[in-house]
């Protein structure tokens, strides 16, 4: 379902609708920054002065290593949201990159990735969008918020929803799962984001001296000596592969990421790497373990010399991986961010800077020239704020709007049991549209009564055909039938679900009676299960163009999985493929949602 033509249609359309939306906010956000400037501009005039009766409040200017890492995330926050916006996001992040990220992990986090899994498979398109949404703001909101509670807002809704990232749709970054290795990605990029917004989220002083800057670097240094323990201990397959294979761990996975679809520059280099591991993988690893230890080391060590060595070698390390391990981290149609390499030198490198660049001092408010009017009498809060400050102010609501144009899609998705139509018409195709008279019937339903399609002139009737021995199909129609009556709610009062027997063997009434049961149907008032004489039967399948033959073994019945939907004036409206398929459950409950809307319009035309 990646490449599906109705799910990337539908994300399209559902991204440029949102779109228009941004747009819009902000549209009025200027509006409302204009009409703010002309009653500061108004009431400066009626006062006799252009100044404001209060001096502004001039800050330290913003620490260099905040400031880095402010913006740094900001912009790759908005880059993983332009990468989520790809057409195969929707169909294809859970099989190719959600679930793979937790198969090797223990069950307990496959059991929370499977609960992301099926939040995604049951809301592809709404669910896709909100992601592109959410980080597009919030790498706004840090970009355009450089001190004050919008900074540190900003920083603490960075490392929120990189912590909701990090669990759900990196498995914990792969900390739990054998073989995971710093070369591939542990401890997962959306950690080092959640690292990056905690940070930005302190308060001033913390940036004020170079005890920060020392802490973030020693504890990078522990992680990096460990991570040089981690990759040299033996039985991982770093120093060598399993018996057959050539190379290591290292060659295998570059492998993988040189087959992904992408142009032959980027792929030359992993695969030189792959070649050049597959017989000398000890040499590397040892290189390797040489290297994270003696980083580690230096940053652990504080000195300032040490420091810069150590912040030189890691970066260099970090692009060489990021470049020829990682690949980039973006290619394959279903790439979510750039991948753990660049995250981790803005980290390290911004703990260096609070070390070695104190922020300057704030700088000696400008004067002000004396205003008779009163402070705040005649400007209240307008007056009191600076245009710089309401500019900023303006500037971050709508980053806020934004994360909220893609945070209220998501829990709402999150919060839905029942799959999104599209799914079942990407699966089954989009409801054929007709307007022709139904084929009329009388029949026996399951308590012995004559039922006919004159006598349920009225209702909305959806009809289909069944088999009451089925136990593959049929069953779970059924299922899709009861649910449907449950999300119509109210308006099931004015909905008959019809089924016919479709099995020239076996239909007589008691079997839709213990089909009823079995299923879970008999306590619906609205269900009704029709048999009758073989020839009546036959002439109704004809009728309604349901074509059946026997299995092998002659227990069941194959027949057309479709469902029909007449109007009060016995009219047909609409024919559904009702065909289950794998009989997954994102499958029936959005075959549920998406006949229940089409009900529920032709009830209220």
């Amino acid at each position: 379902m990646a490449d599906d033509p109705t799910i990337t249609t539908a994300f399209r359309a559902q991204l440029g609708h949102q779109f228009l939306i941004v747009l819009i906010m902000a549209i009025a956000l200027l509006l409302a920054w204009n009409t703010i400037r002309t009653i500061r501009y108004r009431r400066a005039v009626s006062t006799g002065t252009f100044h404001p009766p209060v001096p502004e409040h001039r800050l330290r200017p913003e620490p260099p290593a905040r400031r880095l890492l402010r913006i740094a995330f900001g912009v790759l926050w908005i880059v993983d949201g332009l990468l989520q916006s790809q057409v195969s996001m929707p169909g294809g992040l859970p099989d190719e990159v959600l679930r793979p990220a937790a198969s090797t992990s223990p069950d307990w986090v496959q059991h929370l990735v499977n609960v992301a899994v099926t939040v995604w498979s049951d809301h592809p398109v709404s669910a896709a969008a909100a992601t592109v949404w959410i980080q597009v703001g919030i790498g706004t909101f840090l970009l355009v918020a450089p001190r004050g509670y919008w900074s540190r807002s900003a920083g603490a809704v960075s490392a929120a929803w990189g912590l909701v990232v990090w669990v759900f749709g990196e498995a914990f970054g792969g900390v739990f799962a054998p073989g995971s290795s710093w070369l591939f990605g542990t401890p997962g990029a959306a950690l080092l984001y959640v690292v990056a917004g905690a940070l930005v989220a302190l308060p001033d002083p913390r940036w004020e001296t170079p005890r920060l800057g020392r802490g973030i670097l020693r504890g990078m240094g522990v992680f990096f000596i460990g991570l040089g323990i981690l990759q040299a201990w033996p039985g991982r397959g770093s120093w060598s592969g399993p018996a057959g294979e050539r190379g290591g761990t290292l060659a295998a996975f570059v492998r993988a990421k040189a087959r992904l679809p992408q142009p032959a520059v980027f792929s030359a280099g992993p695969r030189s790497l792959a070649s050049f591991d597959a017989t000398h993988a000890w040499v590397v690893n040892l290189a390797l373990v040489v290297l994270l230890i003696g980083i580690g080391v230096t940053f652990v060590a504080g000195r300032r010399r040490l420091l810069r060595a150590g912040v030189i070698a890691a970066a260099v390390l970090c692009l060489v991986d990021w470049v020829l391990v990682q690949d980039l981290g973006v290619f394959g149609g279903v790439g979510p961010d750039p991948n753990s390499m660049i995250p981790m030198a803005l980290l390290f490198t911004a703990g260096y800077l609070a070390v070695v660049k104190l922020p300057a001092e704030a700088p000696a408010p400008a004067d002000v020239a004396p205003s008779s009017a009163p402070a705040g009498a005649a400007y209240g809060l307008l007056g009191r704020s600076s245009p710089s400050y309401l500019t900023r102010s303006l500037a971050a609501l709508g980053a806020v709007g934004i994360v909220l144009l893609g945070a209220a899609p998501m829990a709402l998705a999150a919060s839905n049991p029942h799959a999104d139509a599209i799914v079942s018409e990407a699966s089954d195709g989009t409801p054929n549209i007709v307007n022709t008279a139904a084929a009329p019937f009388i029949l026996t339903d399951q308590a012995g009564h004559a039922v006919s399609l004159k006598s349920l002139a009225g209702h909305v009737v959806i009809l289909t055909f069944l088999d009451p021995v089925c136990t593959t199909d049929c069953p779970l129609i059924a299922q899709e039938l009861r649910v449907t009556d449950q999300l119509l709610g109210t308006e099931a009062a004015d909905v008959d679900l019809v089924a016919v027997v479709d099995n020239p063997l076996y239909n007589a009434p008691a079997l839709t009676v213990a089909f009823d049961k079995q299923e879970g149907l008999g306590h619906l008032a609205n269900w009704i299960f029709l048999t009758g004489p073989l020839s009546e039967l036959e002439t109704v399948w004809s009728d309604y163009g349901e074509q059946s033959w026997v299995t092998p073994g002659g227990a069941m019945i194959a027949h057309n999985d479709v469902v029909y939907i007449i109007d009060g004036r016995g009219r047909t409206r609409e024919i559904l493929d009702s065909d289950p398929g794998a009989g997954t459950d994102a499958g029936q409950s959005s075959f549920s949602a998406l006949l229940a809307g089409q009900v529920r319009h032709i009830v209220q035309s």
